[in-house]
C-alpha cells in the first residue's frame, strides 16, 4: 500500500488550493472511478473543518472523491467525536496530515463573542459556543475587544489552535503516532473573499519535540 507522507499531503492542498484561486480546476478532481471507490478509499489528508457552506474542504482544495477524510462540524471545534473520527482515519487508512481549518466570517465564532458579551446562554448552541469560548475569551481582554472585526479574526485563529492542540493531547493514539514523526497536524484559515488557505503550525511540539503530556477529556 503506498502512503502518501505529511508534506507530500500538505503540497497537493497548496497547489490545489492555488487552483481554487485561479478558478482552474484539474482533471483528476472531475474524474473518477465510482466502481473502484466502492471498493476502498485512501484518502491522502484528514480536514476537520466548519460546516459553513461556502467552506467545502473538497472545493477549497480542489479534489475529487476519495482524496479527503471531511469532518464537518460547526465552529471547527473538536470533542470525542471528532477525536473519534480523526483516529479512524488515520488509523483505518494511514492518512499522515490532519489539517484543522477555520474560515473568515465565521458563525460560529461570531455567536460565542454574543454570548460572552451579553453574558447570557445560547440555547442549543451552547454545545459548541462552551467549546470555543475558553480560546477567545483572553482576547476579550485585550484591545481587539473594541474592534470587532479584529477580535473576530483573531478568534478564528485562536479557535483552530485550540482544536490543533485538542487533537494532540486529546488522543494517546494521535500522540504516539505524532512522536513516531509519521503524523503531521496543522491549522489553516480559509478567507472567504480571496478563496485562499494559510496554513501555519501551532507549536514545535507538534512534530514531537516535546515531552508527551497525559491525554485529557474532550475539549
Amino acid at each position: 500500500m503506498n502512503v502518501v507522507d505529511a508534506d507530500e499531503a500538505l503540497r497537493r492542498l497548496m497547489e490545489g488550493n492555488r487552483r481554487f484561486v485561479e478558478n482552474v480546476r484539474s482533471v483528476q478532481a472531475m474524474v473518477c472511478d465510482r466502481a473502484e471507490l466502492s471498493r476502498g478509499q485512501r484518502p491522502f489528508a484528514i480536514v476537520l473543518c466548519c460546516s459553513d457552506s461556502r467552506s467545502p474542504a473538497e472545493t477549497i482544495f480542489d479534489q475529487g472523491l476519495g482524496c479527503l477524510f471531511v469532518i464537518r462540524v460547526a465552529g471547527n471545534i473538536v470533542a470525542p467525536s471528532q477525536i473519534a473520527s480523526v483516529e479512524f482515519a488515520v488509523e483505518r487508512f494511514h492518512t499522515r496530515l490532519v489539517v484543522v481549518m477555520g474560515h473568515s466570517h465565521c458563525g460560529a465564532i461570531s455567536a460565542t463573542l454574543d454570548a460572552i458579551q451579553a453574558g447570557r446562554g445560547a440555547g442549543n448552541l451552547a454545545s459548541i459556543v462552551d467549546r470555543i469560548r475558553p480560546a477567545v475569551l483572553p482576547l476579550l481582554q485585550t484591545e481587539l475587544a473594541e474592534d470587532r472585526e479584529s477580535l473576530e479574526r483573531a478568534a478564528v485563529r485562536a479557535n483552530v489552535e485550540a482544536s490543533v492542540r485538542q487533537l494532540r493531547y486529546g488522543s494517546r493514539l494521535l500522540e504516539e503516532q505524532l512522536i513516531s514523526g509519521g503524523l503531521r497536524i496543522v491549522g489553516a484559515e480559509y478567507d472567504l473573499v480571496t478563496g485562499r488557505v494559510d496554513f501555519f503550525e501551532t507549536e514545535r511540539e507538534l512534530n514531537g519535540c516535546a515531552t508527551p503530556r497525559k491525554p485529557g477529556p474532550g475539549r
